[in-house]
């Protein structure tokens, strides 16, 4: 420190030795250090008289001593580093650590202060300057897509972009919209910025067709963004697992997530009559998104179903949560009590319980009601599977009673039986 400039407030705290801390609390307790007292700090601290000067400047670098001068006080010797008029302290005042940490780094502090917010004004042009050339990637595509009418595969660079095409091809958009979306529930920001889009797309007499997972019938937010858009005209329908992000725009451009944060702009048409399969796949084995408590139990069920599949692959809680869309505590409370309905003391044991039960297959998808006009297909005996004949007994295909046969022999009837009451014995419902 140079002579007659006092204590840097942008300098770093000094740090203090454990002397300079017995004086600092010697002199809060006797509310003031004079050059008489000195001698007595030293002797009732047991420090010496060299610690309790070197403890002084130590404390007035600081600024937890402030120094008090006499008026009338002689400027007999050279100047000290405390006073630019020369004059000696004859008194120090302790200072709140508060008061000395705000006097030793305001001006830190507000440099500080200073240099954010001109990071933010620098943030905010080159936010300005990626919109203005964000906006140009419709073009690029567009020119891209004469230049390669036979299709082309393009990478956005962030979700800036990806924002700004898609607006761009949802408004160009005639004809359907098919969405596969990963998760068990979605932030309301992104619902609430969607839903405007989507409810005009719709009231356009555009198709839109959703793929979510089973999760999101329980995540109310996300539930009531889908029941406005079923309102609205769209079609939403879940299942355990779909694909982890898919938007296809009529049928001629689709969507893919990027690992860099982007996305695939696919118009190469074999593989967007790959992805089309893939949809039309998984949306046939789709469950229609519906509320309440039937539609919650049968969901629940077959989550259930889903997570004794991974189970019996060995998969741990974590990936099977992930892979659902549900939460970990909700992952592991399914589990517990799938363990206890199944009998099991582990999950690997869950598993090869579930697999000889042949309860780690995913039930088929529902069949459409046949139209009018179309024979009704054959009962089948859902032991066997075979066609369910009348008995020799009973012509008209009725058992005794008026009722209809519900297995083809007596053995299939034993065999069903059986099975019930084993499930029964398991906690299996």
């Amino acid at each position: 420190m140079e002579p007659g400039t006092g204590p840097d407030p942008t300098a770093d705290v000094p740090a203090l030795d454990s002397a300079a801390v017995t004086l600092y609390r010697w002199t809060v307790v006797h509310e003031r250090l004079t050059p008489a007292t000195l001698a007595q700090a030293a002797s009732e601290t047991d420090l010496g008289l060299p610690e309790c000067e070197a403890a002084v400047r130590q404390l007035t670098g600081a600024c937890l001593f402030q120094e008090l001068f006499a008026d009338d006080a002689p400027t007999d010797d050279a100047p000290t580093d405390g006073d630019p008029a020369g004059r000696r302290p004859v008194a120090w005042q302790p200072v709140s650590p508060q008061a000395a940490t705000a006097q030793l780094l305001s001006a830190r502090d507000t440099a500080l202060r200073a240099r954010e917010e001109a990071l933010r004004e620098q943030r905010r042009l080159i936010q300005q300057q990626r919109d203005g050339l964000a906006a140009l990637v419709p073009v690029y595509l567009q020119a891209r897509q004469h230049a390669f009418p036979q299709g082309t595969i393009d990478r956005l660079p962030d979700k800036f972009a990806v924002r700004s095409l898609l607006a761009d091809v949802i408004d160009s958009c005639r004809s359907e919209v098919l969405v596969s979306k990963h998760g068990g529930s979605f932030s309301p920001a992104a619902l609430r910025e969607a839903l405007p889009r989507d409810l005009a797309l719709l009231d356009r007499g555009v198709r839109m067709r959703s793929l979510y997972q089973h999760a999101t019938r329980f995540d109310q937010p996300t539930r009531v963004h889908a029941e406005q858009l079923i309102e609205g005209g769209a079609e939403i329908r879940t299942l355990p697992e779909v694909l982890p992000q898919l938007i296809i725009v009529d049928g001629s451009l689709a969507l893919l997530p990027a690992s860099s944060g982007g996305a695939l702009i696919i118009r190469e048409p074999d593989l967007l009559s790959y992805l089309l399969t893939v949809f039309e796949r998984d949306w046939e084995n789709a469950t229609p998104f519906a509320s309440g408590p039937q539609a919650a139990h049968d969901v629940t069920k077959t989550m259930k179903q889903s997570i004794l599949v991974l189970l019996a692959k060995g998969l741990k809680d974590e990936s099977i949560a992930r892979r659902l869309g549900i939460s970990l505590r909700t992952c592991r409370r399914h589990v517990s009590d799938l363990l206890d309905g199944l009998g099991a003391h582990s999950r690997f044991q869950a598993g090869v319980v579930a697999e000889r039960l042949g309860l780690t297959s995913h039930p088929a998808p529902a069949t459409p009601p046949a139209e009018a006009g179309e024979p009704a297909p054959a009962a089948a005996c859902p032991a066997c599977g075979e066609p369910l004949t009348a008995p020799a007994s009973s012509p008209d295909g009725q058992r005794p009673g008026g009722r209809p046969p519900r297995y083809c022999s007596p053995r299939c009837r034993s065999r069903a039986y059986r099975t019930r009451q084993r499930e029964g014995a398991n906690g299996v419902t």
